[in-house]
């Protein structure tokens, strides 16, 4: 088995933006998601806050779309890939969300 880092990427939403209704909403979406992937959830991670993206040239610029990450445990990456089924983040279907996996390769 092999760890993979699902980084969850969509246009950052004010959570003073969303009504208590669209939060318990997204809340449960995303906890049925955790029960269906089981065990292999290692680490449920949690959304990202402030940030910055400092270049190579020491200036910054905004940290573009990454809004959090979670960790899973898979055969390979078309197990890891299978995992995103039912993932609420990806069931708008207009193409602006996405989760990048990157299987964590041993140093």
């Amino acid at each position: 088995m092999s760890k993979y880092m699902f980084l969850y990427r969509a246009p950052a939403q004010p959570k003073a933006e969303m009504t208590p209704e669209e939060a318990q909403e997204r809340s449960a979406a995303f906890g049925a998601w955790m029960a269906k992937v089981g065990g292999a959830l290692v680490d449920v991670g949690c959304p990202f806050g402030t940030s910055v993206s400092v270049r190579d040239d020491g200036a910054e610029a905004a940290a573009l779309d990454l809004i959090g990450y979670s960790m899973l445990e898979a055969e390979d990456l078309d197990e890891a890939k299978a995992f995103t089924v039912g993932l609420p983040l990806l069931a708008g279907g207009t193409g602006v969300c996405s989760v990048e996996i990157f299987e964590l390769a041993s140093m």
